[in-house]
């Protein structure tokens, strides 16, 4: 069963993604100097609107910490911040970043569109949809570029979701709630690549 057609997701200028990653930069070194930090005004209105986003660091190939807001009113740009500063510091799964390691993480931004649930019987476009699946208070996300770089097809990319939100791995099909979503994912890297 095919997926409906996608959510607009925010129309982000190159101004506006080298903007995001110039604001994610500036809040992870303002945290790592143990400063505060709020997004500059006057910034591209997209940025300036509500949205949804995920920070991801990555030491060469490696991931160096990812954390996201899905549903905020928040204004992209400080949900940028915010989540840029936790990602250097406060993902679980790997220690604070170092001030020195700052010059060598490449900052990648996912902004992400609507969640919408997944039909019955569908499954999610590997590198086209990121899944969220959710039950009894708990939830996983993974983000659509996840099943790429893994090798994942749509049905692997839902049992790791219900993995990663604590559930059984075929959760997904006995009552959790399955959502999808696109984004928009732009990098330092990327940047500097055009």
């Amino acid at each position: 069963m095919e997926i409906n057609a996608p959510d607009p997701l925010p129309n982000l200028s190159r101004e506006a993604q080298e903007v995001l990653l110039c604001v994610a930069r500036a809040s992870i070194a303002a945290a790592l100097r143990g400063e505060g930090y709020a997004p500059p005004e006057g910034l591209p209105p997209p940025c300036e609107q509500p949205g949804a986003a995920f920070v991801s660091l990555h030491a060469g190939s490696d991931l160096r910490g990812c954390i996201g807001m899905v549903r905020t009113p928040a204004p992209l740009a400080s949900v940028v911040a915010h989540c840029a500063r936790a990602a250097a510091l406060e993902d679980p799964r790997f220690p604070p970043l170092g001030a020195e390691e700052l010059v060598r993480v490449d900052i990648e931004i996912s902004v992400l569109g609507q969640t919408r649930p997944l039909p019955p019987g569908a499954l999610p476009r590997p590198g086209v949809d990121g899944v969220v699946v959710s039950w009894s208070g708990r939830q996983g996300l993974l983000l659509p570029q996840v099943a790429t770089e893994q090798g994942w097809d749509g049905k692997r990319l839902l049992e790791e979701a219900c993995v990663k939100a604590g559930l059984e791995r075929e959760a997904w099909a006995h009552g959790a709630r399955a959502e999808v979503f696109q984004a928009s994912v732009f990098s330092e890297e990327s940047s500097r690549s055009t």
